[in-house]
């Protein structure tokens, strides 16, 4: 483990820093003061690039157009400037007249680096990616800032899918600037993407290497443990994360996913509670309390917490669905029915959560609204065979024959070896006297499972009595 200290950063930069601070925010002051007593004062070209881009920045475009034109009147020959209006025309899709610019300024600065990179960024609003990297290569050629050009390079190989490449220029911007975090997340998407999450890993311990104080690169090499389900060294990685960030809130929320996976429930909820400390409480951590508590056997705990989950979201269907299981374990099968529908209203195409309501209303003996539940289930995409069984079942209890056949028949389609469906439609064939089609049903019930003919006589017992079914089991067992 590195051996943290406090660093302390040196009294001449802090002067500095604070020094081009407060001449910027003179130059911005002085400038909206220009603008209310419509007297016109002087600004260098360089001012007036910081005073549009921070309007730009702020979403002022209006005032980053005004701007613009005094700095042009002021400094009508600035390429600086010129440059700026470029970047402005660009943003706003007016991108033949940017490119007429840029070609009037290249024949002045062909050396300029800030050309290829707009000329680039013309090429990529226009989805020509491969000759935006073109003009960004020529770029490196001419600037002091490769990160920033290697950056856009990444960018542009992002566009174009092309991730590999991607990664390779992401890793080149670090390799000039180790501070530069976007570049470090996209490093990882795209080793994430290209399911390189091991060589992910060796890339960030070389990279913590050189920068052990990244909270950035601990906390992601532990989403990668996480990944792997190698959870221990997910918790040491967060904890590496939190060490030099205290307040770093995403590193204990996955800390403590970590910790709930290898059952450390005390010092999930600990760490779930440090999130709910550093800023207001979500839904999500207030549920994952609830449930840790469960496991905990901390039963009036775990409800407390999952009525805070969706008091805090109501519209958290989780949430509702974490009660119902709740009461679903207690057998209070009264409330989880009202806790079920809560969820439904919410997310009524939610299989899990009709079969949860069919289930719930088959133990309380409401079989219609249990044969509507498990229907509702299957549609919405639940191919369980016990889902399609519970519901045919049903279907059969209530006399409805016809339809529990057909149901078989679908479901037959997702499970054609099942014998359970075989012995269902042989049962059902014989109860509407077909003994055709129920012969050669049973015939394939007792291929694929001879010893489960006991189904028949749980089922439809009527059948079991019947002496022709009795003698066909008969004559298969002696097969």
């Amino acid at each position: 483990m590195p051996n943290f200290k406090v660093g302390q950063i040196l009294n001449t930069e802090s002067m500095q820093l604070s020094n081009e601070e407060e001449d910027y925010n003179l130059s911005l002051s002085k400038f909206e003061s220009m603008l209310k007593t419509n007297k016109v004062l002087f600004f260098d070209s360089e001012e007036f690039e910081e005073i549009i881009l921070h309007y730009l920045d702020t979403g002022k475009a209006a005032l980053a157009k005004k701007a613009l034109k005094l700095a042009l009147e002021q400094h009508p020959k600035s390429t600086g400037l010129k440059l700026v209006q470029v970047e402005m025309l660009v943003y706003d899709d007016k991108l033949d007249i940017a490119e007429k610019l840029l070609n009037e300024l290249y024949a002045i600065e062909p050396n300029n680096e800030e050309i290829y990179i707009q000329k680039a960024n013309i090429y990529s609003k226009r989805d020509q990616h491969e000759k935006a990297v073109e003009l960004l290569k020529i770029a490196l050629q001419y600037t002091d800032d490769y990160a920033d050009v290697y950056n856009l390079i990444g960018m542009e190989y992002l566009f174009m899918d092309n991730l590999e490449l991607a990664k390779e220029s992401f890793i080149k911007c670090l390799e000039e600037d180790i501070e530069d975090q976007s570049a470090l997340y996209n490093v990882v998407y795209c080793y994430e993407f290209l399911d390189q999450n091991e060589q992910a890993i060796i890339y960030l311990d070389n990279y913590i290497e050189k920068n052990p104080y990244s909270e950035i690169a601990w906390h992601q090499k532990g989403r990668l443990h996480y990944g792997l389900k190698d959870y221990e060294n997910a918790i040491r990685a967060f904890d590496y994360a939190t060490l030099i960030d205290e307040e770093f809130l995403g590193a204990f929320m996955e800390k403590a996913k970590a910790l709930e996976r290898l059952g450390k429930y005390d010092e999930a909820i600990e760490s779930y509670s440090r999130t709910i400390e550093l800023d207001d409480a979500t839904s999500y951590a207030l549920l994952r309390i609830g449930k840790c508590h469960e496991k905990l056997g901390n039963k009036v705990l775990a409800l407390k917490f999952y009525n805070e989950t969706v008091h805090e979201d109501p519209l958290l269907d989780k949430g509702w669905i974490a009660i119902t299981d709740f009461y679903l374990r207690e057998q209070n099968f009264q409330k989880a029915l009202f806790y079920v529908n809560k969820a439904l209203a919410i997310d009524n195409q939610n299989r899990l959560y009709w079969k949860r309501y069919a289930t719930i209303n088959k133990q309380m003996n409401f079989f219609e609204e249990a044969e509507f539940g498990f229907r509702k289930a299957v549609e919405f995409g639940d191919t369980e065979l016990d889902t399609w069984l519970f519901w045919v079942d049903i279907l059969q209890f209530l006399g409805e024959f016809e339809s529990a056949i057909h149901t078989l028949l679908q479901a037959a389609e997702y499970f054609p070896e099942a014998n359970e469906i075989e012995y269902r439609l042989a049962g059902l064939y014989f109860m509407i006297q077909d003994t055709r089609k129920a012969k050669f049903h049973l015939s394939n019930a007792l291929r694929l499972n001879f010893d489960n003919y006991i189904l028949i006589e749980d089922l439809f017992p009527v059948v079991w009595t019947n002496k022709m079914v009795q003698n066909y089991i008969e004559k298969h067992k002696k097969q």
